[in-house]
């Protein structure tokens, strides 16, 4: 493919895609397909010679469509959003057609400066308190992690580190096989302080943890991966209150902030925590600005060496729809959210099991919990709209979670009257069984 047939078959891609999330809602959300369809599809092997790229996008509609949930499609209400949006999908086309690797300020000096200003923008927009943020001299400052998993991960490798260097320079006698073994880390079952848990988007009290890790020389690592975008909005930022006491904080504009994914933003107090734990300096990275105290080698901040120009889709999105349009997104879904839960509230076979503070609303029918499993396989079976469910005290439970860019309260109404039509024929199925 030379750039001739790149500009065209570029200009093609885009028009399929463009044509597949304006027409997404026509789509079945969830595949209707056997574990290994695939396979008896394609050949054993690549082929020798060069196929045709119409062949190619023939097979995508053929093969690989037919085998895709549809994550983006207005009936999508299962796990938390993936964020979409044609300025981040721009973006990453630009991102990959610059192809840097920006594992230090030198391979890509933009790469890293944008990363620094943006992390700053993003923190500002949720009031991050002032430590958390790199400015011009701080002693902070903020990284693009790939998932909230990997951000907690370095979190704790750097709290090790930190607690090992703080016991040998009170013991020099003593080794770090000899103080790993003592090392204990503190969770809940969901891991660390965590604001908008996975299972019914709780949580933690950061007022009355945060003063007790401070208190005990504890690292504190706050989770806020699909919440911590709701505290653009102030009436939202209060769900952060207490993160002052925190060392590190991460949330994922890749969930709901329409940065696609990977995109998991993590703010650091002090950097020299990440970069003691991270650092590597073989001869062929280093470079004659290193050592002057003005820039950032992200490779010391992360696990991965290299790293892709992920701020682009920030910059892009930031800019095109600026904070008040991000604000009115969030609020859109919380209000979709508990409009949800007003239409359940009306209905006394149903129950609501959690608070409905953002966009999940978690549900069952009063019942026991093969009753709501089985309502649950039959609404996944039907293949009209995806859930999944969670366990909260006992009880199987329904997430109802606003995922999609585009859902409007007309989606939310036609998955509350399918529930409710297939509740109708388990229960009286159960009544004719007794």
């Amino acid at each position: 493919m030379d750039v001739t047939e790149f500009r065209k078959r570029g200009k093609e891609m885009v028009d399929y895609v463009a044509d597949y999330l304006e027409k997404i809602e026509k789509r079945q959300v969830y595949p209707d397909v056997e574990p290994g369809y695939l396979r008896p599809l394609i050949p054993d092997s690549a082929p020798e010679e060069p196929e045709r790229f119409e062949d190619i996008l023939k097979d995508v509609e053929n093969i690989i469509m037919p085998g895709v949930t549809h994550w983006h499609s207005p009936y999508f209400f299962a796990y938390f959003p993936t964020a979409n949006s044609f300025p981040a999908l721009l973006a990453d086309m630009l991102s990959g057609g610059i192809g840097c690797i920006g594992f230090s300020w030198a391979s890509s000096p933009a790469c890293t400066e944008l990363e620094t200003v943006m992390l700053d923008w993003l923190g500002k927009m949720i009031n991050l308190p002032p430590p958390f943020l790199a400015g011009k001299d701080g002693e902070g400052g903020g990284v693009i992690q790939s998932t909230a998993s990997e951000a907690t991960l370095v979190a704790l490798l750097a709290a090790r580190t930190k607690a090992i260097d703080r016991v040998q320079s009170e013991n020099a006698k003593l080794t770090q096989g000899d103080i790993i073994g003592q090392l204990v880390a503190y969770t809940s079952d969901q891991f660390c302080a965590t604001l908008g848990t996975t299972t019914c988007c709780s949580f933690d009290k950061l007022l009355e943890l945060g003063p007790i890790c401070n208190e005990e020389n504890i690292w504190m690592h706050i989770d806020a991966a699909y919440a911590g975008s709701s505290f653009i909005c102030p009436e939202f930022r209060y769900l952060l209150n207490g993160v002052e006491f925190a060392d590190s904080f991460n949330f994922n504009p890749h969930k709901w902030l329409l940065v696609n994914f990977d995109c998991s933003t993590m703010w650091v107090k002090k950097r020299a925590d990440l970069t003691c734990a991270f650092k590597i300096d073989p001869v062929y990275l280093k470079h004659d600005h290193q050592e002057s105290g003005l820039i950032t080698d992200y490779r010391h901040w992360q696990i991965p060496l290299g790293r892709r120009f992920r701020s682009l889709k920030m910059w892009f999105v930031f800019r095109m729809y600026g904070v008040k349009g991000l604000q009115e997104y969030i609020r859109k879904h919380v209000r979709l959210a508990h409009e949800f839960k007003d239409l359940v509230l009306q209905d006394d076979r149903f129950e609501i099991c959690a608070d409905v503070i953002l966009g999940l609303v978690c549900f069952r029918l009063k019942g026991t919990n093969d009753l709501n499993e089985a309502l649950l396989k039959s609404i996944n079976d039907a293949r009209k709209i995806h859930l999944v469910p969670c366990h909260l005290k006992g009880k199987f439970v329904l997430r109802f979670a606003i995922c999609a860019r585009t859902v409007e309260f007309a989606h939310v109404q036609f998955a509350w009257k399918h529930i409710t039509k297939l509740a109708n024929e388990l229960l009286k199925a159960q009544k004719q069984q007794k």
